[in-house]
């Protein structure tokens, strides 16, 4: 397991945007972002396979957020433009060492072993 610290969160209007971090303490060969609103599940917004080459994205916010990775595989980031008011959640780091069949598995929780605090998102309309 990694240690994920997410920042980047904050409040903002709808129509804004925020661009949220995450800090590995070390490396993960896969990654993503999720979401949770008190009283309902955890869901996935997007994932990133190690190549790079390869990102996933729940389709709530396919055109609006884009997920990247920086160089050393250890800083995740999302990108968040657009913003909705049903945007708003604690938004969680995931990252997994290792797994099988991500090509199925990324929206699945259980695929990844680390799991960041969370960030605040509060879009107001």
């Amino acid at each position: 397991q990694v240690q994920l610290v997410e920042s980047g969160g904050g409040s903002v209007q709808a129509g804004g945007s925020l661009r949220l971090s995450c800090a590995a303490d070390g490396y993960s060969a896969y990654m993503g972002w999720f979401r949770q609103v008190p009283g309902k599940e955890r869901e996935v917004v997007a994932a990133i396979h190690p190549s790079g080459r390869s990102i996933r994205y729940a389709d709530f916010v396919k055109g609006r957020f884009t997920v990247s990775r920086d160089n050393t595989k250890t800083t995740l980031y999302l990108q968040m433009d657009s913003l909705k008011p049903e945007d708003t959640a604690m938004y969680y780091c995931a990252a997994a060492k290792q797994g099988v069949n991500w090509w199925a598995r990324w929206p699945d929780i259980s695929f990844y072993d680390s799991w960041g605090q969370g960030t605040q998102v509060t879009v107001s309309s």
